[in-house]
């Protein structure tokens, strides 16, 4: 037997690939990234032009007098209750505002350039002067504008500016400056939530957050339900808009003791006065957007995770934090606990990172 094993061939070390071509495989990284990009330009186009056709539908039934007289403000939110639940919830009240907006501002379809995309088309519904708009919208096609530099163009005023000032060139200059410092990456396909609601793909807003973030809101998600005092789970990174922009809320539950949504968001940074007011206007909006009849005031809790220092700060509107009284020193779990916790579950990611 050993002589068998002895005369046996030695294995042979495998043999490193060779180089590929040079050539070929630029010639293919291009072809794929054009492909990309070829897809995501004709799914633009497509969502462009749906929205705009529904919006021109809404805005047409609701010229007719008679019949907006019968539905009033409950035309979009039936609308939505049942297109979100066919198709997804691209099409809830929020969005179904923007379309109908977006049809008024843009009511000749022609017009529209097939280059922008629709996160392009609301970020121009912020702007009111049609001439301005239409500036904007051309400027971001010829340019080649992202959705995040045409947001930078107008929040700096940069066509009025060009109108006004006698050094134009100095405007366009400063102008191209502040496009310089915006990070030059690519608007991948899988990163824009709003495209992936309208073909109806789950996961939109998972994937704007950091695996350390995600990790720890499914920690907390169980430990919320765990506690077993009256929450349920309705949503994770659900969606709320004003009618310029999108605000994602990590986690929203309703509790039926309190009668309230109980919305949760976390902070693996230090906690700053911003984000203290945003909670409060993430409170403020659901209770205008989603609040019901016999609901009780929106709570938010807002933890902040930086380094072995938890902040729990809880938010809830004006004069409504005597709702609850005792109760909602019992039902909602104490600072302590969720401190706790969020140190706990940080401390056994990390230890699960360091070992992988």
């Amino acid at each position: 037997m050993l002589r068998r094993l002895n005369d046996m061939p030695a294995r042979q070390t495998p043999k490193a690939p060779a180089a590929l071509p040079a050539g070929l495989l630029d010639a293919l990284r291009c072809l794929i990234a054009q492909g990309r990009q070829r897809a995501l330009r004709a799914v633009d186009m497509v969502q462009v032009q749906t929205c705009w056709e529904i919006g021109r539908h809404i805005v047409e039934f609701e010229q007719e007098g008679a019949t907006r007289a019968a539905y009033g403000q409950r035309l979009l939110p039936q609308l939505a209750e049942t297109l979100t639940h066919e198709f997804g919830k691209g099409f809830d009240t929020s969005n179904l505002r923007y379309m109908r907006l977006f049809y008024q501002a843009f009511p000749i379809r022609d017009a529209l350039r097939h280059e922008l995309s629709w996160t392009h088309y609301r970020t121009l519904l912020r702007v009111d002067d049609e001439k301005a708009r239409y500036w904007y919208m051309n400027e971001a096609a010829a340019q080649n504008w992202s959705a995040r530099a045409l947001d930078r163009q107008i929040g700096t005023l940069y066509f009025e500016r060009l109108l006004l000032s006698g050094d134009k060139a100095g405007v366009t200059a400063e102008a191209q400056s502040n496009l310089d410092a915006l990070a030059q990456t690519p608007r991948e396909f899988v990163r824009d939530p709003v495209m992936l609601e309208f073909l109806g793909l789950p996961g939109a807003g998972k994937l704007l957050e950091s695996s350390l973030e995600q990790a720890l809101m499914e920690k907390l998600q169980g430990f919320l339900l765990e506690l077993g005092k009256g929450f349920a789970f309705v949503a994770r990174q659900q969606r709320i808009s004003t009618e310029s922009q999108d605000f994602y809320i990590d986690l929203v539950f309703y509790n039926y003791l309190l009668k309230c949504f109980v919305l949760v968001d976390l902070k693996t940074s230090k906690l700053t006065h911003q984000d203290i007011g945003q909670m409060d206007m993430y409170v403020r909006m659901y209770d205008d957007l989603r609040r019901g009849e016999g609901d009780n005031p929106t709570v938010g809790i807002l933890l902040c995770e930086h380094k072995d220092q938890s902040v729990v700060r809880y938010s809830v509107l004006h004069d409504s934090a005597h709702l609850f009284a005792a109760k909602y020193k019992l039902v909602l779990p104490s600072e302590e606990e969720l401190r706790a916790e969020l140190a706990r579950e940080r401390s056994e990611l990390l230890a699960q990172q360091g070992t992988s």
